[in-house]
């Protein structure tokens, strides 16, 4: 079976390939990587038609290839996976953060029991605090966290700065729930985050793999 995975940011093949061996090792595979998509939404500060149409003509070519799913692991464009879900339906089609959130929220509620539950987001790509909230039940609380430093560390090649700074900037939603991880190349500081806020920590890739592969499967 062929999973094509499209990427807006150069680190986000391995976590979600580190995902796939040990969650579907049987899936083949495909890469398909733009990482002027994101490098273009910081420069504009907002989603384009155009960048929408980008979007479409990178599944249209991995449809054409025989995937038989597409995750992206993009979690700043929603709005554009949107437009290819609805035009490569039946065919299944993830947002890279829609099956995280719906654990992260599974698990909100069972730990906040009869309060509203909370859920600190944190990123390290300042865009995705704007066009991921809204993709949460309204009855739970988002928390926003910005990991500042921790992607131009990640582009240095400073994976060390990265995770501490991620876990640093952790502890101000420590207060929260659970802790949930927007960037699939955020996934690699998962246990340091976990460690510093003493909170569940769920990663993309890994409940990405989980759904794409329920989905499959049925």
């Amino acid at each position: 079976m062929r999973i094509a995975l499209i990427h807006a940011l150069r680190h986000s093949p391995p976590p979600i390939e580190a995902a796939f061996a040990r969650l579907w090792p049987e899936a083949r595979l495909m890469n398909l990587l733009d990482d002027s998509l994101s490098a273009d939404l910081a420069r504009d500060g907002a989603l384009t038609p155009a960048m929408t149409g980008r979007f479409l003509t990178l599944s249209r070519y991995a449809a054409g290839t025989g995937a038989e799913g597409i995750l992206f692991t993009c979690s700043a464009f929603g709005p554009c996976i949107e437009a290819v879900a609805a035009e490569q339906a039946p065919r299944p089609v993830l947002k890279p953060n829609e099956a995280m959130i719906e654990e992260a929220v599974a698990a909100a509620r069972a730990a906040a029991g009869g309060r509203r539950p909370r859920i600190g987001l944190l990123a390290t790509f300042g865009p995705t605090l704007t066009t991921m909230p809204p993709e949460f039940p309204a009855n739970v609380e988002v928390v926003p966290c910005l990991a500042e430093g921790a992607l131009a560390a990640l582009d240095a090649g400073d994976v060390a700065a990265h995770d501490r700074l991620a876990a640093a900037a952790a502890q101000q939603v420590a207060d929260c729930d659970v802790i949930a991880l927007a960037q699939f190349s955020l996934a690699r500081a998962a246990p340091l985050v976990a460690a510093a806020t003493g909170r569940p920590v769920l990663t993309t890739p890994d409940s990405a793999v989980r759904k794409l592969r329920r989905l499959l499967a049925a």
